[in-house]
């Protein structure tokens, strides 16, 4: 019995959550946007931290909740307990990112909390040592694993001397700051001015920016947040082959040239990514995953920064078919840059894309997250709507041409992180190789 396939659905118009905004007297922006499913609420808080010192700025982020001039982490974390809530902190080279959520009967509470953190934050020298050990323990587990090792060795391969080549501080950075360095780096650079606070929830807009302004209305900080330069292009040359002696995998990493969000040729390249390899069912998934059986997991995507945009092709394959893969992804990248999609492999990608950005804005925490990211970048939720129409209208031709503007293999920056004496050859065959030992 042979099973035909329903056709796919009409598209259909993105509806988009509307919200409230206010620029508060301290330079703080708030977006709040009311999702009423749960009685919830998600925030975001994005500021701006290009240029930090990366092991000060990582370990800050790590330990500014560890405590105040008035509380210990225990009782942070007892208060944001009540409410049913947490608070955690990251950072990138981008940004400062602090993540909460909660109640939304919690909200007043939370922010008070954030606040505190903010305005006061201690960083006890035992917490911020037990956090350093910590750090330094993830980091030498980290540098062991080949997913790590490639991925570093590509973003110094395409960045150089930009502060994007380098987003893993090394350990004998992390055991040197000190808990004043991190109280200096707070004071210097945890600004209100120019950041960015989401709140998405069961909630009324207007009130929640009232709870900000009435929390975080106290938050000073001078002067201008230092802004990254302008990630270098891309240059292709020799693939570099990164010697990882006795690997019985090889990882291979390729970086490409791609636009920001904003960009007329995004949408376009968003729909060709996905052809390549962007999702399971693309052509490069279908070749090396389900046909050859190199890989299980090939993915590639488009990375945006606030400095620049890069897609980023990925994939672990067994040593003995290293020059085999590599053939199959030159391939899948030069048909694709040299010959137009079949028309109902673009429409089952915009589906696709059309769907995930749906399902993006489907919860509480998927519609703060892309909000903030959104607003990081200087642009609002309506974005979204008009980023849908985009790939709603993208055309054959345009996915083609952006394609064969974009993909082509000429254009890679490729690394290998493998066995070099059993790969250089077979990768030699193909183009030229340049190796470089393992980092120690």
């Amino acid at each position: 019995m042979t099973l035909t396939l329903p056709a796919l659905g009409p598209t259909r118009k993105l509806k988009v959550p509307t919200g409230a905004e206010r620029k508060l007297a301290n330079g703080l922006t708030v977006i709040a946007v009311r999702r009423p499913s749960v009685p919830l609420v998600e925030l975001r808080l994005w500021v701006p931290f290009g240029q930090a010192p990366l092991a000060r700025g990582v370990l800050l982020s790590q330990t500014m909740l560890s405590g105040t001039g008035t509380m210990s982490n225990l009782d942070i974390a007892a208060e944001l307990q009540k409410v049913g809530g947490g608070l955690t902190a990251g950072a990138d080279p981008d940004r400062l990112m602090i993540s909460g959520n909660g109640l939304v009967t919690g909200l007043d509470r939370i922010l008070e909390l954030l606040a505190e953190v903010l305005t006061d934050a201690a960083y006890p020298a035992d917490e911020v040592a037990n956090e350093r050990e910590r750090m330094v323990d993830h980091i030498q587990v980290a540098k062991s694993q080949p997913a790590h090792l490639a991925r570093e060795a590509l973003l110094r391969r395409m960045y150089g001397k930009h502060p994007y080549a380098v987003q893993t501080p090394e350990p004998e950075q992390v055991r040197a700051v000190r808990p004043g360095q991190l109280r200096t780096l707070h004071g210097e650079r945890v600004h209100p001015s120019g950041a960015v606070l989401v709140i998405v929830g069961d909630l009324n807009p207007d009130r929640a920016l009232d709870a900000a302004e009435a929390t975080l209305g106290g938050w000073k900080g001078a002067g201008p947040a230092l802004e990254l330069p302008a990630a270098p292009p891309l240059t292709p040359g020799p693939l570099l082959l990164v010697d990882r002696p006795e690997s019985v995998q090889s990882s291979l990493r390729i970086a490409l040239p791609a636009v920001p969000r904003t960009h007329p040729d995004h949408a376009p390249l968003h729909l060709a990514n996905l052809i390549f390899g962007g999702y399971f069912s693309s052509r490069w998934v279908e070749n090396i995953r389900e046909d050859k059986g190199y890989t299980y997991g090939p993915h590639s995507v488009i990375e945006h920064g606030v400095a620049g945009s890069a897609l980023i092709v990925a994939a672990d394959v067994a040593t003995e078919v290293t020059g085999p893969a590599l053939l199959e992804t030159s391939y899948e990248l030069g048909r694709l840059a040299s010959l137009p999609p079949k028309e109902e492999e673009l429409e089952q990608a915009r589906q696709y894309a059309l769907g995930t950005l749906q399902l993006g804005m489907s919860t509480q925490a998927g519609l703060a997250a892309l909000a903030s990211v959104y607003a990081g970048f200087g642009l609002r939720l309506d974005f979204l709507a008009e980023h849908s129409a985009r790939l709603a209208r993208a055309t054959l031709e345009e996915v083609a041409e952006a394609a064969a503007k974009y993909l082509a293999p000429a254009r890679a920056v490729t690394v290998v992180l493998g066995d070099a004496e059993r790969i250089a050859g077979p990768l030699g065959a193909l183009t030229q190789v340049e190796t470089a030992a393992q980092p120690s």
